[in-house]
Formats: structure tokens, sequence, C-alpha cells
């Protein structure tokens, strides 16, 4: 089915074709008339076909300025529905545009806002990863610590052992030499108590 616009453009070059061939044929019927009144001699022909070659002429040259006219407003009205075509067509273009700018800027405002909570957590991560390894550290450090001071222990350990081994030697000597001492005592206490007895005697 024709649109309204090409229907009116069709009739228009119909109307426009008709109004041509009309002022065509009364040039045509205007040379026509002024031949046959040169052709039969009659001056009064001649004038009458003169007269009427001028009207026809006229009426031939009206019709075409008319014909004109119709076709400078028909190219006027569709330059200007075209200009209006355009402008809707402009538009319709910046609100698609506009709705594009704005989807976009929502996008990046998502991206960015989604760029900062990663560069947020990113920053917590580290922060906790450098906490953790501060944490790590001094663990290590108060291992190297506690492994030192087990050193010394043992250390110390090993010295007390070998001091209470030491000390079990002295105390066995030191028993020794007071079983000799009582022993010494023991004899000297006899022999005391015999010289007493013998002096009794005397």
């Amino acid at each position: 089915m024709a649109s309204p616009s090409a229907t009116r453009v069709t009739a228009r070059r119909r109307q426009r074709s008709t109004r041509l061939t009309v002022a065509v044929a009364l040039l045509v019927l205007a040379a026509a008339a002024v031949t046959g009144a040169v052709v039969s001699g009659s001056w009064l022909l001649v004038t009458i076909a003169a007269f009427l070659g001028v009207a026809l002429g006229a009426a031939a040259t009206r019709i075409t300025h008319t014909e004109l006219a119709q076709a400078r407003r028909d190219a006027a009205r569709d330059r200007a529905e075209q200009a209006q075509a355009y402008r809707v067509l402009t538009e319709e273009r910046t609100a698609e545009h506009a709705s594009y700018a704005a989807s976009m800027t929502e996008r990046i405002a998502e991206r960015e806002s989604a760029l900062a909570q990663l560069q947020e957590a990113l920053g917590d991560a580290q922060r906790r990863a450098a906490d953790a390894t501060r944490k790590m550290n001094a663990e290590a450090r108060r291992a190297d610590v506690a492994e030192r001071e087990g050193q010394r222990i043992v250390s110390r350990l090993d010295e007390a052992e070998q001091t209470a081994a030491e000390a079990v030697v002295l105390v066995a000597e030191l028993e020794q030499q007071v079983d000799v001492l009582k022993a010494e005592l023991t004899a000297v206490t006899a022999a005391w108590r015999a010289s007493e007895a013998t002096r009794k005697r005397a």
C-alpha cells in the first residue's frame, strides 16, 4: 500500500503534466491559427489570429506561471516536511544520545563505586596481611626467645646436674671422713678411758 506522501507526489505530477499539456496545446493552437491566417492572406484573419495567438500565449504563460509557482510551493512544502522530519529525527537522536549518555554515566558511576569498594577491600586486606605479618614476626621472635631461654635452662640444668653430682661425690667423701673421724674418736676415747682406768688402779 502506497504512503499518503507518495500518493500526493503522484497526483501533483499528473496535475503538472496536464497543465503543461494544456499550455503546449494552447501554443500549438495559436501557432496553427496564425499560420492558417497567414496562408489565407486575409488581413482580418491575420489580425484576429494575432490577437488570438497573443491571448492563447498569455493563457499558456499564465498556466506555465501557475505551474511554476505551484512547483515552487510544492518544493517549499516538501522542504518544510523534510526539515520537520529531520527535526523529529534529530530530536529522537538527541533523546537517544541523552539516554545513552545517562546510561553510560550510570554505568561509569557503578564501575567507579565498585572500583572504590575493591580498593577499600584491597586496603583492608593489605592491612590485615601487614598485621598478620607483624604478629607472625612477633611470634617468631618469641619462639626464638623461648628457644634461647630453653637452651639456657638446659644449660643450667646440665650445670645443676653436674653440681649435684659433684655434691654427691663431696658428700660421700665427707661421709667417709666422718666415718674415719668417728673411728678415730672412738679409738681416742677408748684409749683415754683405758688410761684413766689404769691411772685409777695405780
